[in-house]
């Protein structure tokens, strides 16, 4: 993730190609779990924040590239819309004064993007929808410079072969077409990182399924999308519909989507690495020189 891309045709053989290289890969990592050929985990704790850019009146402003070249920090960098950036908080070990760690590392590094922000006009606001974000701002001319997002675009839109339908119902009911995958840009979040050892990471994935409806509850802050009144939590909803690649004779068929939470406990990191490879088609198939083996 992150990595910059070209823009290109994918062929067929691309495809194929790729296919047997991440089957490849994932014969690879069956032999590394079962011989334990992964180094200990330093048990090392980081975590990523997406902002939004706005204008003094708290509109989305479309200025991620200005405001990147005044912050100069190669922790900060751009997402998907060009009114988003995030910032990538270095891992640290998970000690007692991990938090406050990184607390005093991310608020320097804010006040300090946010300093460096006004110069270009603009402020950082963290939260999970602008309120102010309309259609006007969620198109093909709201995309990042950086062509990999571009080239997602297309490649969504090649699996489904229609529009997006964004049908959100809560309070208020939402019923639009998007013809880019701009409205998942709304959505920013904080993601927290925590470095496992192979054998834990199956015991820490169940816990942190277990306890998501609670997080959701206690963390829901984006009840406003378009001007209506949606879910407590509207990201949920809107993420889902927003990067879907099923045209509705699939989801009727109950093909998974890409973007979901799961149907089940996992016994093992591997679970979730061969789901993956089984129901999901690659929709950047992009191969290295690297042998796997």
């Amino acid at each position: 993730m992150g990595q910059d891309v070209v823009a290109k045709v994918f062929s067929r053989a691309d495809r194929q190609r790729y296919r047997e290289k991440v089957r490849a890969c994932l014969d690879v990592f069956a032999r590394m779990l079962a011989e334990a050929r992964f180094e200990p985990a330093r048990g090392s704790f980081g975590l990523e924040i997406e902002l939004n850019l706005t204008d003094d009146d708290g509109a989305p402003t479309m200025c991620n590239a200005a405001v990147l070249e005044a912050i100069a920090d190669p922790d900060f960098q751009t997402e998907l819309g060009q009114f988003n950036v995030e910032i990538n908080v270095a891992p640290r070990r998970f000690t007692e004064q991990v938090f406050t760690e990184l607390e005093d590392a991310v608020r320097a590094s804010l006040n300090h993007g946010e300093e460096r922000s006004r110069a270009t006009g603009a402020h950082m606001m963290i939260i999970g929808i602008l309120p102010t974000i309309d259609g006007a701002h969620l198109n093909a001319a709201a995309f990042s410079a950086n062509p990999r997002y571009r080239l997602l675009n297309e490649q969504i839109f090649a699996a489904r072969g229609e529009d997006l339908e964004i049908d959100i119902r809560g309070v208020e009911r939402l019923s639009t077409y998007a013809d880019t995958i701009a409205p998942e840009a709304a959505c920013t979040s904080v993601q927290l990182h925590l470095q496992v050892e192979p054998e834990a990471f199956a015991a820490h994935w169940n816990a942190a399924q277990a306890i998501a409806g609670v997080q959701v509850a206690v963390g829901a802050n984006a009840p406003f999308f378009f001007g209506k009144e949606l879910w407590r939590e509207t990201r949920i909803a809107l993420f889902e519909q927003a990067t879907d690649t099923r045209p509705d004779e699939l989801k009727a068929q109950g093909v998974r989507p890409r973007v979901w939470f799961g149907e089940r406990w996992i016994t093992s990191i591997f679970d979730l690495f061969e789901e993956n490879v089984r129901y999901f088609p690659p929709s950047r198939p992009i191969c290295y020189d690297e042998d796997p083996g």
